[in-house]
């Protein structure tokens, strides 16, 4: 189970690299990036395709050999508003050159060059409650089923209230048999509120 777990590697730069490979499954991978002022980053998707979410802090960010400008709002996560996001397609490039300390995730699955490189938002993202009593969160849907954005992505913030439960009611998805089951790899990055908290997955 241990394996489960990763903590991130460094505090500045790629601080989490989570690949098929890594992860022992066949598709998804997961970035998370943190920059100081000035610093850059980019990589080349090759076969994936890309959806990076500004978690925290400002960065301008070309891709797909167009310039989106400065993305990022919120300077804390925990503000609650909708992130500034963009959908890079595979078989292109990006690059983040933080204006501010900054921290984003770049999700990644395999393309099929359906999509052109986009904003997806803040705009059309809005919190929304899901779930009952200590089983309510809130949503910041990114990328999910109702949004035809990605090829293979799907994407969403998720913000648990202390002591509640999400994912609930408990459910898998290990096995390719739809509708009944559909395979899914999932990565989830957590972050408390105060840091010293902990959950349960």
């Amino acid at each position: 189970m241990s394996g489960l777990i990763r903590k991130p590697q460094g505090e500045w730069g790629k601080i989490h690299d989570i690949s098929p490979e890594t992860a022992g499954w066949s598709y998804v991978g997961y970035q998370v990036f943190r920059l100081r002022p000035g610093e850059h980053a980019g990589e080349s998707l090759g076969s994936n395709e890309a959806i990076i979410v500004m978690i925290e802090g400002k960065a301008n960010i070309k891709a797909a050999g167009q310039d989106f400008g400065e993305l990022g709002e919120r300077m804390d996560v925990f503000d609650r508003t909708p992130p500034h996001c963009l959908y890079v397609p595979n078989d292109s490039e990006w690059s983040a050159e933080a204006t501010t300390e900054c921290e984003f995730a770049v999700c990644l699955a395999p393309g099929q060059g359906n999509y052109p490189a986009r904003r997806l938002g803040p705009e059309g993202i809005q919190l929304e409650p899901r779930g009952k009593s200590t089983n309510t969160r809130y949503i910041n849907n990114i990328a999910m089923e109702h949004r035809d954005v990605a090829d293979s992505l799907l994407v969403t913030e998720v913000y648990t209230p202390q002591g509640h439960w999400s994912s609930y009611p408990p459910h898998r998805h290990d096995v390719d048999d739809y509708p009944n089951i559909t395979y899914l790899e999932e990565t989830y990055y957590h972050r408390l509120s105060p840091s010293q908290g902990y959950a349960h997955q």
